[in-house]
């Protein structure tokens, strides 16, 4: 099982003034703990629930990337994930090459269809409906695909047209950066996991080991080695979670199909006792 840590709250203990080198040195320790990936929320706000209210501290997404690139050496970096209608599809493809060559080749991209409808419209950001979003979404992956690809011809979507898909310079990872598509949706999501993606995300709950068998069937249909997809799941950890708590769900985890888990900290204001934590975990499950 390969560990992952999600910083979903960076609302921590110095507030703003301290935010930048406290995140460096988070990320920092959980890459030196034993995390092979450090992913961020592609939104504006915070979610509400139990990461705290809208007003909470949230940082953008992509910037914060390139942040984390330059304190960090190894991890691979991405969102989980980005609204697909939040960003133009080429200068979404453009953003992850950049993070890619400026991170020596350990950027990728985590995408969905959106759903946040309330930040949507509190900052004036197009929300349509779900039909359409899915379909913005997969003419996104074709045109993020047709752009870390030798081709520069034009792409004529519904949604999206482009005269000329150049990208230079191109990305370091080949093929391609990882792609990974978040949800669960078993008609539309995992579809478009099984065309397209490298990696899926799963909420780990009860029915993790059904939407599996889904997107193994899907696979069949379109002709997709399944085990080529990485099943990757997220997972929150809440105060007082001790190391043989947290081994033991990952274990399980690790039995239903996955073989990596992003963990985000619920009300985690010192970012070094999550540290600690994971520098436990991570030899137990590796």
């Amino acid at each position: 099982m390969e560990l992952g840590l999600h910083i979903a709250d960076f609302t921590w203990t110095g507030g703003a003034p301290v935010l930048g080198p406290t995140l460096a040195d988070f990320a920092k320790g959980a890459e030196q703990a034993g995390v092979t990936r450090i992913t961020v929320m592609d939104h504006f706000w915070q979610l509400g629930g139990d990461l705290g209210p809208y007003e909470h501290d949230m940082l953008e997404a992509y910037t914060t990337l390139g942040f984390l690139a330059a304190h960090t050496s190894t991890v691979k970096l991405h969102t989980l994930v980005t609204g697909v209608i939040y960003r133009e599809p080429a200068i979404l493809a453009k953003q992850i090459t950049t993070l890619d060559v400026l991170s020596g080749g350990r950027a990728g991209l985590g995408v969905g269809a959106a759903w946040n409808e309330d930040e949507s419209r509190g900052l004036g950001i197009p929300f349509p409906g779900t039909a359409e979003r899915f379909e913005r979404l997969e003419e996104a992956l074709q045109i993020c695909l047709q752009m870390w690809s030798d081709s520069e011809e034009p792409y004529e979507g519904t949604y999206y047209k482009l005269g000329r898909t150049l990208n230079s310079p191109q990305n370091l990872s080949r093929p391609h950066p990882f792609l990974m598509i978040g949800g669960s949706g078993e008609k539309k999501t995992l579809r478009l996991v099984a065309q397209y993606a490298d990696a899926c995300n799963i909420f780990g709950s009860p029915e993790a080991g059904h939407k599996l068998e889904v997107l193994k069937r899907h696979c069949e249909t379109l002709g997709r080695d399944y085990d080529a997809i990485e099943k990757t799941t997220i997972m929150s950890v809440a105060p007082g979670t001790t190391a043989d708590e947290l081994t033991a769900r990952l274990e399980e985890l690790g039995g239903t199909g996955f073989t990596a888990t992003y963990l985000f900290f619920q009300q985690a204001s010192e970012p070094a006792k999550v540290v600690d934590l994971l520098a436990e975990v991570a030899p137990r499950v590796r």
